[in-house]
């Protein structure tokens, strides 16, 4: 709440007195929004319109008592800052308007000092209680709508950094590795922000062609160019009032980091095609796996842009950083996953937790997800075991050991699909989940190479870390 929000309601029922009081006050506090009331019920009245943040109160007036006044108000506002002034000063009324609830007590005649004293330690109080209900509020909130799982140290200092910065209008910098959760970090930024009700747009930078991100983000009028049917709003637009994250920020081409930078330090969306820009009121969160500083030395970032984007800045942490949050995970996870299909739950035990902790998840959290997702569907039984843990593995899981061979064909089959998970594993690990980087060492086709990452159930994401080269 700010100062020029804050609202005085002044009652007594000597109206001269009143109305010079409304005016020095006003002087004194030219941001203070002042109103006057001449009588107990129309102060009850007055506050139905418009609660106030403090009340100058005189206690004895012909139609209502000002206590009676108080209660009624308190109990509609219990936080309510109300200074009490009143011509009889005895110890008496003080001790039992201050017992009444009561925030302050001054006398008639009043000095001007006095009055100044109370007004500003009234505003002050009002401001700090209204701040401290805002963040339970807003601590409320977050406990019951954050999807971020864990307990940990790291996990619960991200969902303190998440309250502080939703609070503010100010571009939010996710940093982090693949898997991390920088698309929900961003969504709980949204929902627990004043914005909360207003649109939350995602757009995946490098999935959109250079040729059309331009049109995507800002918009384009009819006939700019080929297939331009009718004129577009573009996203920033369309977000308006609300969110717009731009993920994966380090991938979008240097022609576009021009046109973002100056959307950022103007606040105006130029159309492709027109000559006009428009005003935008959208709040920006960026999120990136890689290290922008070594980009902007490769000449692949515009610095200016990345200084631009960079004020509240959030890590999201790998899940080798608070691996006591796997098993809480993976039992969410393996619910989640029961739930989705159906079927009846599964639950681990212990020593399969124990067992989750101790592998490496290259892929971090949605690595996990995944591996309790194919154990959830292939994992017998209502207890998950270690031995059931090779059901997780993201290709076929090895058939129980047979006495006899297999056919030579079923055989070959094997063999061939094992060496060929294990020989795409190692180059996507070398590569760092690159397709293209891939297909050229492996002299796969890149299409041919997404059929067969497909067919064994490999996810490139997984292996993806935060490269400086990549463009």
């Amino acid at each position: 709440m700010s100062a020029e929000q804050q609202h005085l309601l002044i009652v007594d029922d000597e109206v001269d007195f009143a109305k010079g009081l409304a005016r020095l006050v006003a002087s004194d506090f030219p941001d203070l929004s002042v109103s006057v009331a001449f009588s107990g019920r129309a102060a009850l009245a007055s506050m139905k319109e418009r609660q106030p943040d403090l009340l100058l109160l005189d206690l004895y007036m012909p139609d209502l008592h000002g206590l009676d006044v108080m209660q009624e108000a308190l109990a509609g506002q219990p936080d309510l800052s109300v200074i009490v002034l009143s011509a009889h000063g005895s110890v008496e009324s003080a001790v039992t308007a201050l017992k009444s609830g009561a925030w302050d007590f001054l006398t008639k005649p009043v000095r001007n000092e006095e009055l100044h004293r109370a007004i500003a330690n009234g505003c002050q109080r009002s401001l700090l209680v209204g701040e401290n209900s805002r963040l339970k509020a807003l601590a409320a909130q977050s406990e019951q709508n954050s999807r971020l799982i864990g307990d940990s140290s790291a996990i619960r200092y991200l969902q303190e950094r998440i309250c502080m910065v939703a609070s503010s209008n100010y571009i939010v910098f996710i940093q982090g590795e693949s898997g991390t959760g920088k698309e929900l970090v961003a969504e709980s930024i949204h929902k627990l922000s004043s914005r909360r009700n207003q649109p939350f747009i995602k757009v995946n930078c490098p999935a959109i062609p250079e040729s059309l991100l331009e049109s995507e983000l800002f918009g384009h009028m009819k006939g700019a160019f080929t297939g331009a049917i009718a004129n577009r709003k573009g996203l920033f637009v369309e977000a308006s009032g609300g969110t717009l994250m731009l993920d994966e920020i380090g991938d979008i081409p240097l022609s576009i980091q021009t046109k973002l930078l100056r959307v950022l330090q103007d606040g105006m969306v130029r159309p492709v095609g027109s000559s006009q820009s428009v005003a935008v009121d959208t709040r920006i969160i960026t999120a990136t796996n890689q290290d922008l500083e070594k980009k902007i030395q490769s000449g692949a970032f515009r610095e200016d842009l990345f200084y631009r984007l960079n004020v509240l800045t959030i890590h999201t942490p790998a899940l080798r950083e608070h691996k006591e949050d796997i098993p809480l995970l993976a039992a969410r996870f393996l619910t989640q996953a029961c739930m989705e299909m159906g079927a009846e739950p599964k639950r681990l035990s212990p020593e399969a937790a124990a067992s989750l902790c101790q592998r490496e998840w290259l892929g971090n959290v949605r690595e996990l997800q995944n591996f309790m997702r194919r154990l959830a569907v292939f994992a017998d039984g209502p207890v998950v075991r270690p031995a059931h843990l090779r059901f997780g593995e993201g290709r076929q899981a090895a058939a129980p050991e047979e006495k006899s061979l297999s056919p030579y064909k079923e055989a070959k089959n094997e063999l061939v699909e094992s060496f060929t998970y294990q020989y795409m594993k190692e180059m996507l690990q070398l590569t760092d989940g690159n397709i293209s980087e891939t297909a050229r060492l492996s002299g796969i086709g890149r299409v041919a190479l997404q059929k067969i990452l497909r067919r064994i159930r490999l996810d490139a994401d997984v292996f993806r870390h935060r490269r400086s080269d990549e463009i």
